[in-house]
């Protein structure tokens, strides 16, 4: 009888650890990720909407950046060179910053960067590159398995709140073009033109998965050889500041600039869940820092406001629980997005 009530407790101690470390406590209120590297090295910090409580939540002596929420909000997923200053990983921390642990057991040969959670939460796109090598990838990772898939080449990956495709920005020699990565097929969809916009990069949904703001230079910076380098460099200088940040409708329609083009270039945007407010950074008196801008009001804010180095704070990633799901959404229903979800 002892040993069957010893065998049950600590079945039950198991259960209880391997529950809390899926079900963590996800935020009650809408709250922002984000990188910093105010202290001297790159941080995951974690603020309210409007700016206040600006939280470290990584608090390491290496470099930690790139944060996404979880489509739940109990995790929170990130890369790190924790393994080594050439060596970037992917890591899975709680909300408050506790319990981090590597996604992948065996180590990066170089880098894993810039991931996208999967809609049902068992997923992750990211981008590889490997310097010594020349190797540049992009990839989709199952969580608790060390394999991962190639996908067409892109960078900054999104996924689609329906889990169906991942948006991206593909290059060429001219620019960037928008482009959709259907997930099932591995097609790939290219609905904006160039003559609409000739750089197109960072794409970010809202929770309906009905349009994206995307980061956008309608100027071409010169990467064609044999251009003089002299006017290569003052092409250079004079439209590099003009990248600015756009809202567009999935099937790409609709494009509208949000930012004006005067001033340094903002980059780096992040849709709220309710696709009425966007994110971006740009550059205030020689450091980075991050605005919020009101898309139907045009009222922008900065919310952040220190910082040592000129990208001293940049990237975004919102959660708000309104938009949530409350358990990983199951198969048959991610023919339905979120924004219809919390419309019902």
């Amino acid at each position: 009888m002892r040993f069957v009530l010893g065998f049950s407790l600590i079945l039950l101690v198991l259960m209880c650890v391997d529950v809390c470390q899926v079900f963590a406590e996800r935020p009650t209120t809408p709250k922002i990720l984000f990188s910093s590297s105010r202290d001297g090295n790159w941080e995951v910090y974690m603020m309210n909407p409007d700016g206040s409580e600006q939280v470290n939540l990584t608090q390491h002596p290496d470099s930690d950046r790139g944060a996404v929420w979880s489509p739940t909000g109990e995790q929170i997923l990130f890369a790190s060179n924790r393994q080594g200053t050439r060596v970037w990983d992917l890591y899975l921390m709680d909300p408050d910053g506790s319990n981090v642990r590597r996604v992948f057991k065996r180590k990066s040969k170089g880098w894993r960067d810039r991931p996208a959670w999967s809609a049902d939460g068992k997923q992750f796109a990211y981008g590889y590159t490997d310097w010594d090598r020349g190797e540049f990838g992009h990839y989709l990772g199952t969580f608790g398995e060390e394999d991962a898939e190639p996908l067409p080449y892109g960078s900054g990956s999104a996924w689609s709140p329906d889990g169906s495709e991942i948006a991206c920005s593909v290059s060429h020699q001219f620019g960037s073009r928008l482009t959709f990565i259907n997930v099932r097929t591995r097609e790939a969809e290219q609905p904006l033109p160039d003559k609409a916009l000739l750089w197109q990069y960072h794409p970010s949904w809202s929770a309906a998965g009905d349009r994206l703001a995307i980061s956008g230079n309608r100027h071409p910076i010169p990467v064609i050889a044999g251009l003089d380098l002299d006017k290569a460099r003052a092409l250079h200088n004079a439209w590099i500041n003009k990248g600015t940040i756009f809202i567009v409708n999935r099937d790409g329609t609709g494009l509208r600039q949000l930012v004006e083009e005067a001033g340094p270039r903002a980059l780096w945007p992040a849709l709220s869940p309710d696709g009425s407010k966007v994110l971006y950074t740009q550059e205030i008196n020689g450091q980075t820092q991050i605005f919020k801008l009101d898309i139907n009001s045009g009222v922008q804010t900065q919310l952040t406001h220190v910082g040592i180095f000129r990208q001293s704070n940049y990237d975004g990633d919102w959660f708000d629980p309104a938009y949530a799901l409350p358990v990983s959404p199951q198969p048959n229903l991610l023919t339905t997005s979120w924004g219809d979800v919390k419309k019902q």
